[in-house]
């Protein structure tokens, strides 16, 4: 009886170490960027979910912050800043890319940008 009860406590202890790691495998960032309107919001997010090892991007147009949920094992901060940098919209420090700006709607390039 002693060693049914010993290895259920064993099982137990693997099962909750397994659910702690899980958590760890995730980083959430907010990110500022520099979106116009809902298109960008939409290009963004829409970028940004489909990535592989995001799991969660939302962009606030009003605080003009991307919150980002991802597995730093797949992708990397400063992947996903260069990212929407080659979109077309500033990241943090990372200035959009001039040709991807052009190549956003009128209505999406930030002021001062227009051809």
């Amino acid at each position: 009886m002693k060693n049914v009860l010993f290895i259920l406590i064993c099982l137990m202890g693997i099962q909750t170490s397994f659910g702690q790691e899980k958590k760890g495998k995730t980083e959430t960032v907010v990110i500022t960027t520099n979106p116009q309107c809902g298109d960008c919001k939409e290009r963004i997010e829409e970028l940004l979910n489909y990535t592989k090892g995001v799991t969660f991007a939302e962009l606030d147009l009003v605080t003009k912050k991307i919150t980002i949920k991802f597995k730093p094992s797949k992708i990397s901060l400063v992947a996903i800043k260069q990212k929407i940098s080659n979109l077309g919209y500033d990241a943090d420090e990372v200035k959009a890319n001039p040709d991807a700006v052009q190549k956003l709607p009128a209505c999406c390039r930030p002021s001062g940008m227009e051809k």
